[in-house]
């Protein structure tokens, strides 16, 4: 082997080396970063029951009072069925609330006291059912108005409105690490990605110079002696093995890399070839400097270095902007459906008059068609999908004819919603109606600010609510978006 291919070997060995304890230190962080986020979300499912519990304890008191009460004023048993049976799951559920709080300190010191003021309250309305079936009903009316019933009721309310306010807090705190833990996990991929994009920087400095010295060595071999045939057949085998693996790593390099980090790779570069013009201006270590060199420098500190810088800014404020926007798209199947009865005519006359301004002032008109009036849906989803499909519709609207907008609502089929958006605009091919609901995907004339995500995310909507979005249309004519939706989410949502 040849020096020049030991230091090849050498040299991309050591890149290899470097990236690879790159991504093992990427991959340790993440998996840290995905334990402590199961940890938290294991902490905060937790409060949510302990607040539960608190809440249905509170529940099963207040129905034992109010069947306790209905028996002593009517003296009738039926009343005291509910009573019964909340008894019977107030301990159970005391019990339940002790054990869920034996890890919060501050909780199971007033377990105790929750406890003893509980079975006071029981003890309490046990006395006076048993003077009511003694025939002493006046007596289990009074002692049901005094004081001592309602004292015993309004402290355990307030202890376990203390218990539920501590949870709220806790589960907002364990929020808040939730959202800390994202953010961090966002700088170790943009960091780790910085550092993926140097250690290619130098493997590719290194290829680069390996194919200058294969260069060399090739003009070498054709200065040779031509009668020399078995060492010419031996280098040309050596060439082509090298150019083989050249090609490979090249081909992996370059697939694997993306346009911002090549835009960063290349401006780098602007920015080495400025400061050196740079340098020979300000460590000329009083040498005389040339009109060039002056000129040169001013050139690099007026217009390159800030062009390059610019462009870098502008290639890593991209790159942020891609990851966000997988980010925002993997949410979608995270965030908890809402389902509620959603009123399709005020929910699009909230939309429309949102952009109605937008349209008036090309003499454009919204038409609005409901035969399906309402939804059991997640208002957020659908406000957000209709936004979208109404903003791309004014986008790009066709520049020779005023916007014409048209919504219909329709039941379609037994279970199913159809919602159309309509609209006259520039329209879309046909080769793009599916390419343009793909994640940084768009079709036509790119003269709008966008980065092809828009119809990802409504997709992503769509599938959320258990629907589909389609896209019909003609290049020149218009669109027409189709929207089907779950006539009833909660039902998807229970399954």
């Amino acid at each position: 082997m040849s020096a020049t291919q030991a230091g090849f070997v050498r040299s991309t060995l050591l890149f290899l080396l470097i990236g690879t304890a790159i991504l093992i230190g990427i991959i340790v962080a993440t998996l840290g970063l995905v334990e402590r986020t199961r940890s938290t979300f294991d902490y905060i499912l937790q409060e949510r029951n302990i607040r539960r519990m608190a809440a249905d304890l509170m529940q099963k008191l207040t129905d034992a009072e109010t069947g306790q009460r209905g028996f002593v004023i009517t003296g009738e048993e039926q009343f005291l069925q509910p009573y019964e049976s909340a008894v019977l799951e107030i301990r159970e559920n005391v019990d339940a609330l002790a054990e869920a709080v034996k890890d919060r300190p501050i909780k199971a010191e007033r377990m105790d006291t929750l406890r003893e003021k509980i079975r006071g309250k029981l003890t309490e309305m046990g006395q006076a059912i048993n003077l009511v079936r003694s025939g002493e009903q006046d007596e289990a009316i009074e002692l049901v108005r005094g004081d001592v019933g309602r004292e015993l009721m309004d402290e355990i309310r307030q202890m376990l409105d203390e218990f539920k306010d501590l949870s709220d807090a806790n589960v907002e705190t364990g929020t808040q690490e939730q959202i800390a833990a994202t953010q961090q996990l966002q700088w170790i991929t943009l960091g780790g990605g910085i550092a993926i994009v140097a250690v290619m920087g130098g493997a590719l400095l290194v290829v680069a110079q390996h194919v200058r010295a294969l260069a060399a060595s090739r003009q070498e071999v054709e200065v040779l002696n031509q009668g020399l045939e078995a060492r010419v057949a031996e280098r040309t085998e050596d060439l082509m093995r090298a150019n083989q693996e050249i090609q490979r790593f090249a081909y992996i390099v370059t697939h694997d890399l993306r346009a911002p980090l090549v835009n960063i790779m290349g401006f780098t570069a602007e920015l080495d070839a400025s400061l050196k013009s740079l340098q020979a201006y300000v460590l000329n270590d009083g040498k005389t400097v040339s009109e060039d060199q002056i000129h040169e420098a001013r050139l690099a500190a007026a217009e390159d270095l800030p062009e390059a810088i610019g462009f870098i800014r502008s290639s890593t404020k991209k790159m942020d902007g891609l990851i966000n926007a997988i980010l925002k798209i993997s949410r979608d199947g995270r965030r908890q459906l809402k389902p509620e009865i959603v009123e399709l005519q005020p929910m699009l006359e909230t939309i429309t008059n949102s952009v109605y301004h937008q349209i008036s002032e090309s003499d454009g008109s919204i038409k609005l068609e409901i035969k399906a009036p309402r939804l059991n849906t997640d208002r957020l989803s659908v406000e957000q999908i209709l936004g979208n499909l109404f903003d791309n519709a004014i986008k790009y609207k066709h520049p020779d004819r005023p916007l014409a907008l048209a919504v219909r609502t329709a039941p379609e089929g037994r279970h199913m919603v159809r919602i159309e958006v309509e609209d006259n605009g520039r329209g879309i091919a046909e080769h793009d109606h599916e390419r343009i609901f793909e994640l940084f995907r768009r079709s036509g004339q790119q003269d709008q600010s966008g980065e092809g995500i828009g119809l990802a995310h409504v997709r992503s909507l769509a599938r959320n609510l258990g629907g589909e979005i389609t896209v019909q249309s003609r290049l020149g004519e218009g669109s027409t978006f189709v929207l089907r939706l779950p006539s009833d989410l909660s039902r998807l949502v229970r399954s």
